[in-house]
């Protein structure tokens, strides 16, 4: 299974669009880029693997390998890339800023609800992170405050 996340890069953080099979199922929310630097940037586009893991802090989420000199990258529930996030994936409901959403437990869980279901059928799980071209990114410049359905 394939999760692509389109990414739209501003200065305060890097939003993003979740797809699964063409079809958005949330959004996200990252750091800005930094050059990849651990702790206060965002992952370098391209794909990773990725593995259920728990931790008594996140409980069940997922782990992204292979992300070149960095450790640790994790999806788990987030509403503040800048105060929440140290590199690591946050789906959220609502993008209400730049790295900033809303309601990131209820589009974690529906997120998780998909990938797990597929990695107990013992399917590979890889992300992809892209982002937008230029005349892409003006059209949908309008990011903020966008709501998924739920």
């Amino acid at each position: 299974m394939e999760i692509k996340i389109i990414r739209t890069y501003l200065y305060a953080g890097t939003n993003g669009e979740i797809f699964m099979n063409e079809e958005l199922v949330c959004y996200s929310i990252e750091l800005p880029w930094k050059n990849n630097a651990a702790g206060i940037s965002c992952i370098p586009e391209g794909s990773y693997r990725a593995k259920k893991r728990w931790s008594p802090k996140f409980k069940w989420h997922l782990h992204l390998t292979d992300v070149s000199n960095r450790e640790m990258i994790l999806v788990h529930p987030a509403n503040n890339a800048l105060l929440e996030l140290r590199g690591c994936i946050a789906p959220v409901t609502v993008l209400t800023g730049a790295g900033e959403g809303s309601s990131s437990r209820l589009a974690f869980g529906k997120l998780t609800a998909i990938v797990f279901d597929a990695i107990d059928r013992n399917e590979k799980i890889v992300f992809t992170f892209s982002s937008q071209t230029k005349n892409e990114t003006e059209q949908n410049n309008d990011h903020e405050k966008t709501d998924t359905g739920f």
